[in-house]
């Protein structure tokens, strides 16, 4: 009998991955990848990485861990798979199984036939509708080719100004290293972010959470301009540009545009196949198309959301590779399944870690969950242990359940380890109960006895028993700003007082140790927000004063450490 022949159409995260995947299933395949650029199976999430000069050689998004070359022959050689690179699909002719396509490189059309076919065909950056979007130094960042032209324009020595239109993911990531850019003539540019919504990442975080990350980007010299909308690019004298907003013109030498991404579908819509509502190729489980001889993944497909079963539009290489294996275990003849995304991510601002998983507060409230929530702020390690950094925890659980509903954790701490607690717990389905014990590991140099992630889902607890009365850090702000009549407390030690500023002139001041003896000054009759460090200072002083007869006591959550203002 023939080998099966398994043809698949592009070749950087998800193809590659379903043809090594099945080539380890099943020797006997005939399986071959159409790509119309010239690398393959590259490192694309690398290149903000390269252009800011952490790498020093585009080629490492190219090669194996060890050195070797991920191209045509190395795919021929150890994955017994033959590549065309330059080469695009055109069409698919479903009813006779066959692709057809065109070499970039000389014109020429060729036609593969299949038994089984996937689809990785990717996605494209959201081009700006504005006019001078395609000026010269007006750049995507999605490409190898892009980054070498970016890396290429920063070392001319003549950067200095640079504007990012978008303050998602990608945006972020580059404006990061362009600001601290190494092997640069002169010193790095400085670097303005513009973003549309109200806050940044809006997508990936709540307001208060995100109004942290901004913060921490402009004690490093990134100046964030949010609810800002790009009107038009022009270019200026001097061979400038300048960047004119509806509040106002910035100069610019550099422009980066990062608003978004779409999948790319054409070739599956013009083929018949079902487009889903996010505008992603719609997939079952097993990642078939509605042809169930053809299978797609990667960033042209929609997901489905594990916590509300909706569709979601999840461009992540991660996801892509998991979707490749399964892809490849199916075209092989096996049978696995993919059960859908939570939205994790994480990426690095300066000495920030940004994660999330799940449904932000919004999110949740949006779908309808009972939702509470709460921020702590704790360390990485034991207090006593040297280099111990600060880790700030906002958890989403659903009121009435108790189950968690999702997470954003931001810190120069390790925030990794707990985001990946944090999407077991989601993917089991755990209660905050349950996250609240869960056996994780402690020695001093790691981890606090009681893990931040511990204090926060005990503190979830305690809000949800009654027993913690709190206010966010964006609840606190507004009532500072509606100049509404409360007392704001501060607990903390008298050194701490002095060193560090109260979080505004009007507070009563009063040590914990002196909560007992004091609390006669303080007025029964007007809400009391308490707050310290960290707030479990404040989470005492509250229960104290609720022991002597004071009823309407919250504590600020995450205390001055998660104060974002």
């Amino acid at each position: 009998m023939a080998a099966q022949k398994i043809l698949i159409i592009g070749g950087v995260a998800a193809g590659p991955k379903a043809a090594a995947r099945a080539r380890r299933v099943d020797p006997d395949l005939e399986i071959t990848i159409l790509e119309q650029g010239r690398y393959i199976s590259f490192g694309a999430c690398g290149l903000p990485y390269y252009i800011g000069g952490i790498m020093q050689k585009i080629e490492e998004l190219t090669q194996t861990p060890v050195g070797i070359e991920r191209d045509s022959d190395f795919f021929r050689r150890v994955k017994g798979t033959t590549v065309h690179t330059r080469t695009r699909a055109e069409a698919i002719d479903r009813h006779k199984k066959e692709v057809r396509a065109v070499n970039l490189e000389t014109g020429e059309t060729a036609f593969f036939p299949y038994d089984r076919l996937v689809i990785a065909t990717g996605s494209s950056p959201v081009r700006l509708p504005i006019p001078g979007a395609d000026l010269p130094n007006v750049f995507h960042v999605w490409t190898i080719k892009d980054a070498v032209a970016i890396r290429k324009r920063l070392e001319s020595g003549d950067v200095r100004d640079v504007v990012v239109i978008g303050a998602g993911l990608i945006g972020l990531e580059v404006a990061e290293s362009m600001a601290k850019a190494k092997g640069l003539p002169g010193e790095p540019p400085r670097v303005t972010v513009i973003e549309a919504m109200a806050h940044i990442t809006p997508n990936l975080l709540d307001p208060e959470i995100a109004a942290f990350v901004a913060k921490t980007l402009r004690l490093n010299q990134l100046e964030v301009r949010t609810g800002e909308m790009a009107r038009r690019i022009e270019e200026a004298p001097g061979g400038r540009m300048q960047v004119t907003t509806d509040k106002g013109t910035l100069a610019a030498d550099l422009v980066i545009v990062a608003i978004g991404a779409r999948p790319n579908v054409s070739l599956a819509k013009e083929a018949g196949l079902e487009i889903g509502v996010t505008g992603g190729i719609k997939v079952n489980e097993r990642m078939q198309t509605s042809d169930p001889d053809i299978y797609a993944g990667g960033d042209c497909v929609e997901n489905v959301n594990i916590i509300t079963g909706q569709p979601i539009y999840t461009p992540l290489g991660s996801v892509a590779n998991k979707h490749g294996r399964v892809i490849g275990t199916n075209v092989a003849g096996g049978h696995e399944t993919f059960p859908g995304v939570l939205g994790t991510a994480i990426y690095k601002v300066f000495d920030f870690a940004v994660a999330r998983t799940g449904l932000t507060e919004k999110q949740a409230r949006d779908f309808g969950y009972p939702v509470a929530s709460v921020i702590v702020a704790g360390g990485d390690r034991a207090h006593f242990y040297p280099g111990s950094r600060a880790v700030h925890i906002k958890l989403i659980v659903d009121k009435n359940t108790r189950r968690v509903l999702g997470t954003q954790i931001v810190g120069p701490g390790d925030c990794d380890k707990r985001l990946d607690v944090v999407v077991a717990a989601i993917s089991m389905g755990a209660t905050v109960d349950q996250l609240a014990n869960f056996d994780l590991g402690y020695s001093p140099p790691y981890n606090t006895a009681m893990d931040v992630l511990h204090h926060a889902a005990n503190t979830m607890r305690n809000k949800l028993d009654g027993l913690a009365r709190t206010l966010g850090p964006a609840e606190v702000k507004q009532m500072i700003d509606q100049g509404q009549d409360f007392v704001l407390v501060d607990v903390r030690t008298n050194r701490e007082f002095s060193n560090i500023p109260p979080l505004r002139d009007k507070v009563s001041f009063i040590p914990l140790a002196k909560v007992r003896e004091m609390h006669e000054k303080l007025p029964k009759d007007k809400p009391i927000v308490v707050y310290c460090a960290v707030s479990m200072r404040a989470w005492d002083a509250q229960r104290i004063l609720n022991g002597l007869g004071f009823k309407d006591v919250r504590f600020l959550e995450g205390g001055l450490a998660a104060w974002p203002y």
